[in-house]
């Protein structure tokens, strides 16, 4: 059995790695930090083009039809990019309407005509098909028409209108736009029950390959600075402290982004221990890529301070991402209540 990436799934990220580097430079993260959203519109459309947000969607749908591995893969290396937008929430949303029987707003989404943002429940009793009620933390939802609420017993899309109250909050991450909205049985447009198809378990995936990234990038940035920084004659990377930390950063990296790959194959093939690898990869992979940007600016010292270095970006990045989906905490939580049950 061959594991390794196929000759297309390492075209299609390569193709997005170009894009990325040419049109979305981490640097620009910081230009557009004032800006109502984090990725200019035409650059969203650009990447819908190239196919970024329909990996997984039927072709029907405007999708292209791929396997989950082949999305993952590219989830990975759009971490790695520190894309801005509703990625996650647009994929999944798309997902959503497909399944649901709304060819037309899945091939709104995944050509980035209509933008799907996340609603994350902060309180209020869990929605399901007859409607949604509480509070909710809004990402990136400046431009969403559509919101993806994800809920114990499955996940639904509500439109903006039908939420109060929203408001624009601050966020660490400059490449987040974070807000906060109220609802009183906002209608549910589509839903789909965590028994016929498990959503939360896809988004939990999906942003453990975002954090697998972010792990692979910032190892790849320590190690090149521990090479190249010289002090005292000698490249700081002689040095244990400096080498040690590089070594411990791309064992985690490793180890997040092989349990990822895990969780995603179990999920596939409906494994019955699905859940519980889903939810290992997703507390494997936050301790990486918060652990590893925190290691990457320590090696880079002074500089790696500085809010004109990138190396803050990261470790932002890493700690919005650990909160989708739910706290670290509660996914930790259910993770060992399964493997006692177990």
């Amino acid at each position: 059995m061959d594991l390794l990436p196929s000759s297309d799934q390492l075209e299609l990220v390569a193709a997005a790695s170009e894009f990325c580097a040419e049109q979305l430079p981490v640097s620009a993260i910081r230009d557009r930090r004032d800006e109502p959203t984090a990725i200019a519109g035409k650059l969203w459309s650009t990447a819908a083009e190239l196919g970024l947000l329909g990996v997984s969607v039927p072709e029907q749908a405007g999708g292209s039809g791929l396997p989950f591995d082949d999305e993952v893969l590219l989830f990975r290396e759009l971490g790695r990019r520190l894309v801005p937008g509703p990625l996650v929430a647009s994929v999944l949303g798309a997902r959503l309407a497909t399944l649901t029987g709304h060819p037309d707003l899945a091939r709104a989404i995944t050509s980035g005509d209509t933008q799907t943002g996340l609603a994350r429940r902060r309180s209020g009793e869990a929605g399901d098909r007859l409607g949604v009620t509480g509070e909710f933390d809004l990402f990136d939802a400046t431009d969403a028409e559509y919101l993806l609420v994800v809920e114990p017993a499955g996940a639904g899309l509500v439109t903006r209108e039908s939420l109060t109250g929203v408001t624009r909050l601050d966020c660490i991450d400059p490449g987040t736009r974070l807000g906060s909205a109220s609802a009183v049985n906002a209608p549910v447009l589509c839903w789909v029950s965590a028994q016929d198809d498990p959503i939360r378990l896809r988004g939990l995936v999906l942003v453990s390959a975002l954090q697998v990234g972010i792990a692979e990038a910032v190892r790849d940035l320590a190690v090149e600075h521990a090479r190249n920084r010289v002090q005292f004659g000698r490249p700081i990377g002689v040095n244990q402290a400096v080498k040690h930390a590089c070594v411990d950063m791309a064992v985690a990296a490793e180890a997040a982004w092989q349990q990822t790959l895990f969780a995603a194959i179990s999920l596939h093939s409906g494994r019955a221990d699905a859940e519980f690898q889903v939810l290992a990869a997703k507390t494997v992979a936050g301790r990486a890529a918060i652990g590893n940007a925190e290691s990457n600016i320590q090696i880079h010292g002074g500089m790696g301070f500085t809010y004109e270095h990138d190396a803050h970006l990261y470790l932002k990045r890493a700690h919005v991402l650990d909160q989708l989906f739910g706290a670290p905490r509660d996914h930790l939580g259910a993770l060992l209540a399964l493997e006692a049950a177990q």
